[in-house]
């Protein structure tokens, strides 16, 4: 059964095929930017009781003629894979005879090494294939953690999230393809990201701090009007409103992600009048699991 990380790795593609161009244009690949792409049937199955579907097909066309592209996404090291990839390979070459390219999207660096090849198909001394994948994962895919690099290609900044899930540093990777998404002006465009995200988490720890990150209302923060209402709020005196309000927030989101608040402490949030000190609050009540986590640090 496929998994919701495997369908989203190539949803992605499907969505966006010029991520995969992008993403390789940093290890100086010349690979040229896709002027049409056209997705093609998965299905490779010969007229045998054997059926065979590869992930994504895809026909992509640039100035320097057409070639296809086949995305697999891998989990993990398996012996059944480069035969597999090789009879692909073999099969879209000889029905639509252009160059093929297989891309492997891994989330470890382990299997990303062993994907990478070259992965021979015959006898040692004389290999009769070889299948020599490209491959994006941590290992080569950029963390993103800048919020002007994420805005400026979403596709590559989820890719991003994606491949870096088991990463330490995810969690600001994540912060800030969910700050970027908030500036994509097309709904629709949103959520398509904000679920492929979701999918390829999959189970990880990283999944818990996503669904925070988009259950809560994080954009009164950062927007236009937050900056506003605070430039409007110095110049009347009216910092004690807007601190009512982060704390608000922050004990609205203890609660909402089921932290125990006791009473001394749901008073000290509402009580202070910091602002400096209640947004590292807030950004700590993202992921804290107990108020003594939220409160560390601080006197």
């Amino acid at each position: 059964m496929v998994s919701s990380q495997h369908e989203a790795m190539h949803r992605l593609f499907q969505h966006d095929p010029g991520t995969f161009a992008r993403a390789f244009r940093a290890l100086h690949l010349p690979f040229p930017d896709p002027t049409e792409v056209i997705l093609l049937s998965t299905d490779l199955t010969e007229p045998t009781p054997v059926e065979r579907r590869a992930d994504t097909v895809l026909r992509i066309e640039t100035a320097t003629g057409p070639f296809l592209l086949l995305v697999e996404a891998q989990s993990k090291e398996d012996a059944t894979r480069p035969p597999a990839w090789a009879y692909y390979l073999s099969h879209l070459y000889a029905k639509y005879t252009l160059p093929t390219v297989l891309l492997v999207v891994c989330q470890d660096k382990t299997t990303a090494e062993w994907a990478t090849g070259p992965l021979t198909i015959g006898m040692e001394q004389w290999p009769s294939l070889v299948v020599r994948p490209l491959v994006l994962g941590p290992h080569n895919v950029p963390s993103i953690t800048d919020i002007d690099t994420a805005k400026s290609d979403i596709p590559l900044a989820t890719l991003s999230a994606i491949t870096h899930a088991k990463d330490p540093d995810v969690n600001a990777i994540l912060k800030t393809l969910a700050a970027a998404l908030r500036s994509v002006g097309d709904a629709d465009d949103h959520d398509i990201f904000a679920e492929l995200t979701e999918q390829g988490l999959a189970n990880s720890p990283a999944l818990k701090y996503w669904r925070t990150l988009m259950t809560m209302d994080l954009s009164f923060f950062r927007s236009e009007t937050s900056q506003a209402l605070r430039a409007e709020g110095r110049a009347e005196g009216r910092d004690e409103a807007r601190a009512e309000t982060r704390a608000e927030y922050i004990v609205r989101l203890l609660d909402g992600r089921g932290v125990d608040v006791p009473d001394q402490a749901r008073a000290r949030i509402l009580a202070c009048q910091d602002n400096d000190r209640l947004d590292h609050w807030f950004d700590r009540a993202i992921t804290a699991n107990t108020v003594d986590e939220l409160f560390a640090d601080q006197p």
